[in-house]
This record gives structure tokens, sequence and C-alpha cells, in this order.
């Protein structure tokens, strides 16, 4: 097994900035792999009384991933597809309205916010690094360090990786830790009719 198998490994002895980025994209690739290949149905699938989906999880994850990298990091509204697609700025608006979508639009905003948020992170990083202060700020005026950021959307990531985990095993019982050696996400399926 080499890198090209594995690309979403952290770095064995890197720098603070690949180690959490690695850990980022390990995080990202746990979590595409739990939400991978499934159809409408599978999407929108809950467990007991919980109203969490991983068609839920998907936007709201795709939201994160957009709202950190411009709005936190530099200042900027979220933008394009979201405001387009009725983005209202509530905690809820993308577990609530996931239900409405087919999988290929839901794969496609996660898959394009990844995209967009590693080209923002890895200019930022080149610009400033780590401690860089960022837009966001507390009440009191500190502003939080890219490093934050950073370690707060891995947070994210590690609480709803693990929703993902339960949601995935009872759609149809796939579970693990990692994705497989050589695996490669998926598009969505076709909605159920």
């Amino acid at each position: 097994m080499n890198d090209s198998d594995t690309p979403w490994e952290p770095p064995l002895a890197g720098t603070e900035a690949e180690h959490l980025t690695g850990s980022l994209d390990r995080l990202r690739a746990t979590f595409r792999y739990k939400v991978d290949d499934l159809d409408a149905a599978g999407l929108r699938a809950r467990i007991a009384s919980s109203t969490l989906t991983l068609g839920g999880l998907l936007k709201h994850l795709a939201v994160v991933e957009d709202y950190t990298f411009t709005a936190k990091l530099g200042g900027k509204p979220i933008g394009a597809p979201w405001e387009a697609l009725g983005w209202d700025g509530s905690n809820d608006w993308e577990f609530g309205s996931a239900a409405e979508d087919p999988p290929e639009l839901l794969y496609e905003l996660w898959d394009g916010a990844v995209d967009r948020s590693r080209a923002r992170l890895a200019a930022a990083l080149d610009s400033g690094g780590l401690d860089q202060p960022v837009h966001i700020a507390w009440p009191d005026g500190r502003h939080a360090s890219l490093r934050r950021l950073l370690c707060d959307l891995i947070e994210e990531y590690g609480r709803h990786t693990g929703h993902a985990d339960l949601l995935r095993e009872a759609v149809d019982g796939r579970t693990g830790e990692d994705p497989p050696a050589g695996w490669k996400p998926k598009p969505g399926r076709s909605p159920v009719g």
C-alpha cells in the first residue's frame, strides 16, 4: 500500500499545518465514505426519535465548509451556491431542506464546498500561517487565529462523522473507521421515485 491508496492519511512526521490539514482531510474522507453511494431513501433515513439524516449532514457540513472559509476567515458573504438555494443563515435550514434535495445535488454541494475550502485554506496558510488572525472575533474584539478556525472545523467533523457512523450502519450495515485503501467517492444515485 502506498500514499496514493490512502491519500487521506495524515503525515507521520510533518509540520503543524500539515498535521492539522491532514487530520481534517482524514475526517472529510471518513465522513464522505460514510455517506457515499446512497439513494434518496438512504440519505433520508433516520434512527430512533432523531430527525438527523445523512443528507442533512452532507448539506450541513457543506454549508459549514463554505461559511468557515468565507465569513469566518475573511468576513465575506457565503455566496454561491447557498443564496440561490434559499439559505437563510439559520442552523436548521440545511438539515430540513436536505430532505427535498436529490442525492446528486447533496454530493455536489459537499464536494464543491470541500474543494473551495481546500483552496481558501491553502491560500490563507501561504499568506500568513496558522497564527494569523481571522475575521471572526469575540464580543471583546479578540480575533480567533486560523489555527483555532481549523481546530473548530476538525471538531465539527469529528462530531458529525460519529453521527454518520450510526446512521450509515442503520441504513445498510456499513461500518469501519476509515475508507478501505483505494476507495474513491462515487456520485449519488438517482433519487427514488
